[in-house]
């Protein structure tokens, strides 16, 4: 039995047939004198539907790189923050993926005809700015001066349009937006990312452990500072520096104390005066794995007003412990 139906092309979305109406009327009457009725009338659907898919005219052109934008803005937040250029490369490259020619490429190329040309330069300023914003603070939470981290993010942000703008020229479709991200990357990449300076270069905690082999274990082998430095001396006198990555010095007042015990404990174990805070990436197992080495857990973990999931120990040498896993912005 043959079948009546017709084999052809797939019906386009209703997305995708308003981005294909709207880029004809822009070609034919221009970009600002194209409203949402003319589109909505020449796609053939309702403005209700319009309104499912974008939230203005200008969204049509934008809508997928904004779509990328966003996961870029995730995958950098949802990352422990470090100042070398590779992380952020990756997440740009990953803008490409099954990124095909779309409005936005066509209105590049064809920014006169369509009264494009002042829509695009400010709308694309607001996506460097969130890519910009999205770098800086990826680097800033890996130790980076906030100044030169701006610049890089500037750099990426500058970089990503430009790669898309030349993509666009190039023949959007036939050559490949990889390619011209790759070569953009290259570029930022070369804006180097200092860390925070000042007087001092340095924090060491200096702890006296008189159970110290013990000591060492648990730090070294069970937290997992690698140790960086040994020395021996007469006497049996010994000494190890433990490398615990990025060191802070906070300084809070009494206030801020006894509202931080109300939020990490459960009123039974506050704060000393000097108490040690270790980032993790998983403050729950972390303390899990710790509490099972020896330490002994003061407070569980639970997730704080400051976006953190924070848990309280003690461990070998009488040090109070607060382990903190960042959460990042909230959706």
């Amino acid at each position: 039995m043959t079948s009546s139906g017709r084999v052809g092309r797939p019906k386009a979305s209703s997305r995708e047939m308003l981005a294909e109406a709207a880029c004809e009327l822009f070609l034919e009457q221009g970009f600002e004198a194209t409203s949402i009725v003319d589109i909505t009338s020449r796609a053939g659907v309702s403005r209700s539907s319009f309104f499912n898919y974008f939230s203005s005219k200008s969204d049509i052109l934008w809508a997928g790189l904004d779509d990328r934008i966003a996961a870029f803005e995730r995958g950098l937040a949802g990352e422990r923050g470090e100042r070398t250029a590779a992380g952020v490369r990756a997440h740009v490259l990953a803008m490409a993926e099954d990124f095909a020619p779309d409005s936005l490429a066509l209105g590049i190329v064809n920014a006169a005809a369509m009264g494009l040309t002042a829509e695009l330069e400010r709308e694309a300023s607001v996506r460097r700015s969130r890519i910009l914003r999205a770098v800086t603070e990826h680097l800033v939470r890996g130790g980076a001066d906030r100044l030169h981290a701006e610049v890089a993010g500037a750099a990426w942000g500058g970089a990503v349009l430009a790669a898309i703008e030349a993509w666009a020229h190039d023949g959007a479709g036939v050559t490949s937006l990889e390619r011209f991200l790759a070569r953009a990357a290259d570029t930022a990449a070369s804006v180097t990312v200092p860390p925070a300076t000042g007087a001092v270069h340095q924090l060491r905690v200096v702890v006296r452990a008189a159970d110290f082999e013990d000591a060492l274990a648990f730090y070294r082998d069970v937290v997992g500072m690698p140790q960086s430095e040994a020395y021996e001396a007469e006497g049996g006198a010994r000494v190890a520096i433990l490398d615990a990555g990025r060191a802070t010095l906070e300084l809070s007042n009494p206030a801020q104390v006894e509202f931080i015990d109300r939020v990490e404990t459960d009123g039974d174990a506050p704060s000393e005066r000097i108490r040690l805070a270790l980032e993790v990436d998983d403050t729950a197992a972390a303390a899990q794995t710790l509490a099972g080495a020896g330490a002994q857990l003061e407070a569980s973990a639970r997730e704080t007003p400051w976006r953190s999931i924070n848990a309280r120990l003690r461990g070998p040498a009488g040090l109070q412990l607060t382990l903190f896993q960042e959460l990042g912005p909230a959706d």
